[in-house]
């Protein structure tokens, strides 16, 4: 090599270490931890000795998910080889059973973890049986972010039947083979819709990553996350305009705006979907909440990188208004859209319980939604599990 090329390479090589930033996307774990999805053994531990205890809020929040629909024994699982749905689940072909007996599995294999009763376990496994034998194929527009929703709870299912149930599952490998090619490439690459989106899609295709201990997935995964979650809440820091997406050439204050439902002022803690409503917004704090938890219980804490701090703003900025707070004139035309949903336990214990961070108005939207239930999408139970929970 000549000594000019020599020197232009070393050149651009630190370059390329200069501008990687300080908390780069984590890469996977040397070895997986299992469970290790959104819920990590030591929390299941916890919530197993409060609930037995009769302690609250957990045996409230236990009675709660096992008076649901979702925690019934003769639950009959209705897979389908092709789930078709539309832009808000229209047309509706399998949409609602896939995603209620993704969550039907996560119930059935929590019940069996604090109970024991190894029916809860086998309900589980049928449900998962039942999907995998069938599943081939999502298609239509909302696709994509089917996937994602049912792929979130299908993992976390099956990381506690693995690696608890000590009786069998035989078709635990078919099972690992549906999230493989029927789930994963329809979420890997990514989505340039709202960011509810794209974060609940890295959150399913984080958890698979870790059930199938696929590295490179994860770790393609948690990169698409990382800059997801930049572009999707503000803090001031970014400066005077949100971060973006690079591939989805937002490239002008105009631009840019428009994709912010029309917001010109941006302040800490405001989404990039706040002015659309607080449902959505609550489905992408929620899968950043998920995917921090499951990378903190993998070996990588994203809670003291700008993920926490996004998460932090994110949840406390919503919180202070799903509380009743007025909107001000200059956010979203001083009209919201409220209903941010049960999205707030994992968040708050990890930043203000495990942290330390005053966080005062999600705290009292936290204790105020006690005990947390499902949004029937891919949120369940999460005073159960993360409710002032140490582990």
């Amino acid at each position: 090599m000549h000594r000019t090329a020599l020197l232009a390479a070393s050149a651009a090589l630190v370059a390329g270490v200069l501008a990687r930033p300080a908390d780069a996307a984590p890469s996977a774990p040397t070895a997986f931890v299992h469970p290790g999805v959104t819920v990590s053994k030591g929390q299941l531990d916890f919530a197993r000795s409060k609930v037995n205890a009769g302690a609250q809020p957990w045996k409230g929040a236990f009675d709660r998910m096992t008076a649901s629909k979702y925690a019934d024994l003769n639950r009959t699982p209705k897979p389908r080889a092709v789930v078709e749905c539309g832009s808000y689940s229209n047309p509706n072909l399998g949409c609602t059973d896939e995603r209620e007996d993704a969550i039907a599995a996560y119930t059935h294999a929590l019940a069996w973890y604090i109970t024991r009763d190894e029916r809860h376990a086998r309900k589980a496994i049928e449900l998962m049986d039942a999907w995998s034998a069938v599943i081939r194929d999502h298609t239509n527009s909302n696709a994509p972010l089917q996937t994602g929703w049912a792929g979130s709870s299908w993992p976390r299912a099956a990381e506690i039947i693995k690696h608890t149930y000590t009786g069998t599952w035989a078709n635990s490998g078919r099972f690992a083979t549906m999230l493989r090619t029927v789930y994963l490439p329809e979420i890997i690459n990514g989505s340039h819709s709202n960011g509810n989106w794209e974060l609940s899609m890295m959150e399913a295709a984080v958890g698979i990553s870790v059930f199938l201990e696929d590295k490179a997935s994860y770790d393609k995964a948690m990169a698409k996350f990382r800059t997801r979650t930049a572009a999707y809440v503000y803090l001031e820091s970014d400066g005077a305009l949100p971060k973006t997406v690079p591939s989805q050439n937002l490239d002008t204050r105009e631009k840019i705006v428009k994709y912010w439902q029309g917001q010109t002022t941006f302040v800490n803690g405001l989404s990039q979907e706040t002015c659309r409503d607080f449902t959505h917004t609550g489905y992408g704090l929620s899968a950043v909440s998920h995917v921090a938890e499951t990378s903190r219980i993998q070996g990588q804490d994203l809670y003291g990188t700008d993920v926490g701090e996004r998460l932090r703003h994110g949840l406390g900025f919503h919180a202070r208004y799903q509380l009743g707070a007025g909107a001000e004139g200059w956010l979203c035309g001083g009209s919201l859209k409220l209903g941010l949903g049960p999205v707030s336990e994992v968040g708050h214990n990890a930043l203000a319980n495990r942290l330390g961070h005053a966080m005062t108005n999600t705290g009292t939207l936290t204790l105020r939604g006690r005990p947390a239930g499902s949004n029937n999408l891919f949120v369940a139970w999460e005073t159960l599990t993360h409710g002032d929970n140490p582990a």
